[in-house]
C-alpha cells in the first residue's frame, strides 16, 4: 500500500506544471522573430497582390498615366503603411522587452506566445480595412476589430512585462526594476499601444462617421509618440522629484521651527 501511494506522488509530481520555471530565453527571442518576419512577409505579398493596377486599366481608363491609376489605390497604401508601421513599432517594443529581461519563465512564454497570436492577425486587419467601401457600416466594424487585434496583441506584451516585475530580482536587469528611469520610460512605452487602440475603439463607437480618420491619425500619431516618450517620461519624472523635493523642504523646516521654539511658545 505505501509503496503504490509513492508511486502516484511520484506520477503526480513529474506532471506537474510550474508557470514560474525557467524558458529559453533565446528560443522566445528566436521564435518571435520568425512570427513578426512571416507576418510582415505576409503583409507584403496580400498589397503586391491586390494593389496593382492592371496595364490595360492604365491605358484606357488612366490614358497611360501610372500614378493616377496608383493614386485610385491610395487608401489601401495607407493601410498596409500603418499596419507594417505597427508591426515594426510592436517588434521594437517586444526587442526593448526583451532586453531588460534577464531569464524568462513559462508564464512569461505563454503570454507571448498569445501576444504573437494577434500579431498575426495583423495582415486580416489590413485586408479588413482596405476592402470596404468608405463610410459604410462594414468599414466601421474592420476597424474596430482592428483596434481589438492590436490591444490585445499589445496588452499580452503588458502583461510580461508586469509578470517579470512580480520577480524582478530574477528576471530583470537592475536598472530596469521598479523606481528607475528605464521602468518608467518600459511603463510608459508598452502602455502607448493598448491605450491608444482602446481609445480609439471607443470613438470609432461614438463618432462613426470620423472612424476612418480617427483610426489612420492612430496609426500616424503613434510612431510620433513613440519618439517624444522618453523626453515626456524624463520631464514627468523631474516634475514629480521636484515636487516631493519641494515637500521634504517644507517638513524639514517645519520641523527645524518647531525645534528652535521653547516650550510655552509650542503650547500657544
Amino acid at each position: 500500500g505505501q509503496r503504490g501511494g509513492e508511486e502516484e506522488d511520484h506520477s503526480l509530481e513529474t506532471f506537474t506544471f510550474y508557470l514560474s520555471e525557467p524558458l529559453s530565453k533565446e528560443r522566445v527571442e528566436a521564435f518571435s522573430d520568425g512570427v513578426y518576419a512571416i507576418v510582415a512577409t505576409l503583409l507584403i505579398l496580400d498589397i503586391c497582390e491586390d494593389n496593382v493596377p492592371d496595364p490595360r486599366e492604365v491605358e484606357e481608363k488612366f490614358h497611360g498615366s501610372l500614378l493616377e491609376a496608383l493614386s485610385e489605390y491610395g487608401p489601401n497604401y495607407l493601410a498596409y503603411f500603418g499596419s507594417f508601421v505597427t508591426i515594426g513599432l510592436l517588434w521594437f517594443v517586444h526587442h526593448s522587452l526583451f532586453l531588460y529581461v534577464t531569464k524568462a519563465t513559462r508564464l512569461m512564454g505563454l503570454l507571448n506566445i498569445l501576444s504573437l497570436a494577434f500579431i498575426g492577425g495583423l495582415p486580416l486587419a489590413y485586408q479588413l480595412t482596405s476592402e470596404f467601401a468608405e463610410k459604410s457600416h462594414n468599414e466601421i466594424e474592420a476597424i474596430q476589430v482592428s483596434c481589438v487585434i492590436t490591444f490585445f496583441a499589445s496588452i499580452f506584451q503588458f502583461a510580461i512585462w508586469t509578470t517579470a516585475l512580480l520577480n524582478e530580482e530574477e528576471t530583470l536587469h537592475a536598472f530596469a526594476r521598479y523606481g528607475g528611469k528605464e521602468h518608467a520610460f518600459m511603463f510608459a512605452k508598452l502602455a502607448l499601444y493598448p491605450c491608444v487602440s482602446l481609445g480609439a475603439f471607443f470613438l470609432t463607437c461614438l463618432l462613426s462617421e470620423f472612424s476612418t480618420a480617427i483610426f489612420h491619425l492612430m496609426q500616424i500619431v503613434i510612431p510620433f509618440a513613440f519618439l517624444a516618450l522618453r523626453i515626456f517620461v524624463r520631464i514627468s519624472l523631474t516634475a514629480i522629484k521636484s515636487v516631493m523635493s519641494l515637500s521634504r523642504r517644507k517638513v524639514v523646516l517645519l520641523e527645524e521651527e518647531e525645534a528652535c521654539l521653547s516650550p510655552n511658545e509650542t503650547l500657544s
